[in-house]
This record gives C-alpha cells, sequence and structure tokens, in this order.
C-alpha cells in the first residue's frame, strides 16, 4: 500500500500540526478546531438556487438545498462525518452544494445531536426525524417522497447505512445509499492489528474514542444495540442500492469491503471503489487531485443512476 502523491504532502503537514488530537480535548474546543480546519480547506462552492435552514419542532436543525426553483426533485438526506463527536451543517455545506449541483437533486443536511453528551440512539433518531419530515411534507418541500435517498460521510455514512436498514424495517423505501468511507463496526476498536491503515487523520485512538462517545459505553465483542454498529447486521436482504467508498490505507478498509461484500450477498446492488493510496477523508485535503476528482464524480453518478 503506498500513500498516493498528490495528498501524501497534504497528509504529512497535518501529521505534523501543532494542533492538539481532537479526543485530547474539551468536546467544545475539538468542535471549532474541525470547524476552522474544513473552512480553511473548503473549495468554491457551486452556485445553487437556494439554501435555507430549518427547525424541526424547535430541536433538529436542517439545512435545505434546491439547485433549481419551481419543479419538483428526488431528495437527499446527507449526514455529515466527525465521530459522531464534532461536525456540523457549516462543515460539510460546500459538499452538500456539490451533491445538489452535481446529481440535480433537493440535499436536506441533518445536524444531529453530537456525543458524548448525547449518546446512541440521539444521532439516529434526529435523521430517521428528518427523513420521516421530508416524506410527510414532500409536496411543500417540492421532492418526490418515492425518490429519496441517503448518504453520509465517515460517521455520517455509518448513520446512513443504519437508517437505510431501519427504514426497510419500518417499511420507508429508499431509493438508494452511499456510504462514502462509513464508520460500521465496533468491533473494530477490539484489534490490535490494523496492517498499517489509519496512521493519519483517523487513527485507532480516534476510533476508540468515538466509538465509546457514541455507545456511551466502550465498544466490546458481545453486543451492540441495533442499529448502532451497521456491520454487525447479518441479513442486509432488501436494502436500497449502495455505492460503497473507501482508500485502501483507511483504517475502515476491511469493515467497508466486507460490508460491501456481504450487500452483495444479500442480493443487494453495490458498487464498491477502492482506492490505493487514499487515506481517509483525503478527498477533502486534496480536492483537486484526479484520484479524489473521480472518487467524488461516483457518488454524485449513483445518485443520478438511481433518484
Amino acid at each position: 500500500m503506498t500513500l498516493h502523491v498528490q495528498v501524501a504532502a497534504l497528509l504529512e503537514r497535518v501529521a505534523r500540526s501543532s494542533l492538539p488530537p481532537y479526543h485530547a480535548v474539551p468536546a467544545f474546543v475539538a468542535r471549532r478546531i474541525y470547524r476552522d480546519t474544513r473552512a480553511a480547506l473548503a473549495p468554491q462552492a457551486p452556485a445553487i438556487a437556494e439554501a435555507r435552514l430549518v427547525v424541526l419542532g424547535g430541536k433538529v436543525a436542517v439545512r435545505a438545498y434546491r439547485p433549481v426553483l419551481g419543479e419538483a426533485l428526488p431528495a437527499l438526506v446527507f449526514f455529515h462525518g466527525g465521530g459522531w463527536t464534532i461536525g456540523d451543517l457549516d462543515t460539510h455545506d460546500v459538499v452538500c452544494r456539490q451533491l445538489a449541483a452535481g446529481a440535480r437533486c433537493a440535499v436536506f443536511s441533518v445536524d444531529y445531536r453530537l456525543a458524548p453528551e448525547h449518546p446512541f440512539p440521539a444521532a439516529l433518531d434526529d435523521c430517521m426525524t428528518t427523513l420521516g419530515w421530508m416524506r410527510a411534507h414532500a409536496d411543500e418541500l417540492g421532492i418526490d417522497q418515492d425518490r429519496i435517498a441517503v448518504m453520509g460521510m465517515s460517521a455520517g455514512g455509518g448513520l446512513a447505512a443504519a437508517v437505510a436498514q431501519r427504514s426497510h424495517d419500518e417499511g420507508i423505501p429508499l431509493r438508494a445509499q452511499v456510504l462514502v468511507y462509513p464508520t460500521l463496526d465496533d468491533r473494530a476498536v477490539l484489534r490490535d492489528d490494523h496492517a498499517g491503515r489509519g496512521r493519519l487523520v483517523w487513527t485507532p485512538a480516534k476510533n476508540r474514542f468515538g466509538w465509546t462517545s457514541y455507545l456511551g459505553r466502550e465498544p466490546r465483542m458481545s453486543d451492540a444495540p441495533e442499529y448502532a454498529a451497521p456491520a454487525r447486521r447479518t441479513d442486509l436482504t432488501g436494502l436500497p442500492p449502495a455505492w460503497v467508498g473507501v482508500g485502501d490505507l483507511d483504517l475502515f478498509y476491511d469493515e467497508d469491503v466486507d460490508y460491501a461484500e456481504k450487500l452483495r450477498a444479500s442480493g443487494v446492488p453495490c458498487e464498491l471503489v477502492t482506492v490505493p493510496g487514499m487515506y481517509h477523508t483525503a478527498d477533502v485535503f486534496a480536492p483537486k487531485a484526479r484520484a479524489m476528482q473521480d472518487f467524488r464524480r461516483g457518488m454524485t453518478e449513483h445518485l443520478r443512476t438511481y433518484l
């Protein structure tokens, strides 16, 4: 496994940064560091017709994006990354604008509650609340309730997988799921050997902190709450067509490839994209690298195909 030359320099700079790791400082400090870092890395956002904030029941904030006005559009529910403990609407604003413009769909980005203050199932409940609200108000939102997909990045990818599972169990149809280097398996924290993966950006120590914060306890091999760790589910039959993308140097590589193979074995159409030399979130650090552009393009094409 060799680090992609177009992202190596940026990632090494991050590794040498004097900023403390997210799991070593109070939550409010970690969230500020992450917000500022993402803002510094964000490329120019494409123009879209509308971006507005909606607060559901005075509790869940959602930012709604539309590439065009005046017509019913397919819709995407988006869940940001950040190990369930950091991240917000602003940290992933540009990618949501890109998705709205590229996939020509309405995008609804969910500001779900964060751990450790709000452990499982708070984040998942907020995501499901948003999906239910979208379906109930489809006409006034200008969306087609029968053409909705879910997508998330990192921990948000795990939430997207969980929403797809729970939606299936509750009889809520979804057209697609896009899982971008998703966090899926709490049992990975219990492994000592990661085959050299996870050296940069998202490390085993950060992963342990994220899972412990999300679960409200240390991960254990015996069990996890239903939907908390999507990789634990054995029968994935009936889930929506999936796109799973991960780099071969990402800490989540094994669990993501395993989940994609389980989807296929359950009869779910699944496109698995593995990128040589790609670390976790390398597409954020080096958005102009051709490999990263191809990676992002694959997500959008999956949405255009199934929505």
